[in-house]
């Protein structure tokens, strides 16, 4: 029995495991930063245009006679760029091609999504500052009101005691 499977057997966790289960909670707990999402997309994205190479190179080598090549088509596709001078033709190749057009799509919607999510709660903080700022000049406000209410509460209470004392 190696040392691996002695530690999984016995429940001790390598460090890489507790790394990656950490960052998933946390990922999964808060609200990803802009960094944290294009972390995650650039890195699905590189898995894509790698395996989508390698896929390519294994399942239609006729047409993709190196991973480079492979990995090229990829990149192109992934990116909706498309220049045309590498295309799948074997039916395997083309859904390959299918999952990585699809996963460029993602790319572009989840960017997209990232990048509106932080105007729009860079909008919310400016309204909630913006908000407090208001409540605080209203409650302002009504503190005087009421430290005036109290002054005149006070001249009627002495104008009461003179007129009960000149009795």
């Amino acid at each position: 029995m190696s040392d691996k499977h002695r530690r999984l057997v016995k429940g001790v966790r390598s460090p890489r495991t507790n790394l990656i289960e950490r960052r998933m909670s946390k990922f999964m707990r808060e609200p990803p930063s802009i960094r944290t999402a294009a972390s995650v997309i650039v890195t699905a994205t590189a898995l894509v245009v790698v395996g989508g190479g390698i896929l390519m190179r294994v399942l239609d080598h006729h047409e993709y006679p190196s991973v480079w090549l492979g990995m090229w088509w990829a990149l192109q596709t992934v990116t909706t760029v498309g220049y045309g001078d590498a295309t799948p033709k074997d039916p395997i190749g083309r859904v390959v091609a299918s999952f990585v057009m699809l996963e460029g799509i993602a790319f572009l919607a989840i960017l997209t999504a990232a990048i509106t999510s932080t105007f729009v709660a860079r909008a919310a903080r400016e309204r909630a500052l913006a908000d407090d700022a208001t409540e605080a000049e209203l409650e302002q406000r009504v503190e005087q009101g009421f430290g005036s209410v109290a002054e005149r509460l006070d001249q009627v209470e002495a104008t009461l005691r003179e007129l009960v004392g000149t009795r």
